[in-house]
């Protein structure tokens, strides 16, 4: 019962910790990026559907589902904290 606890936790991170974190990229990417606003866009996006799996991947490929989670957190946290910074210097 534990073994599909975990399985069911892993899938939840990776489904919603995936999902975030590609959103925090597609907001960074499409902030940084020196295209113009709809290419940068369009790229950042692109660019997420490349994450998003990566990230299941690792999810699934970690230890434990803690140290998945605390990794995706800290993941989180400093794309979040990026985000901010670059959105002060947004026009």
């Amino acid at each position: 019962m534990r073994e599909r606890l975990s399985v069911a936790g892993r899938v939840v991170l990776a489904a919603g910790g995936g999902y975030g974190l590609a959103g925090l990229a597609t907001a960074l990417l499409s902030l940084t990026l020196p295209l113009a606003r709809p290419e940068a866009v369009a790229a950042a996006t692109l660019a997420s559907f490349v994450l998003m799996p990566a990230v299941a991947v690792a999810v699934f490929a970690t230890r434990s589902l803690r140290r998945a989670a605390l990794a995706l957190a800290g993941s989180a946290l400093v794309l979040g904290g990026l985000v901010g910074l670059a959105m002060r210097g947004a026009p």
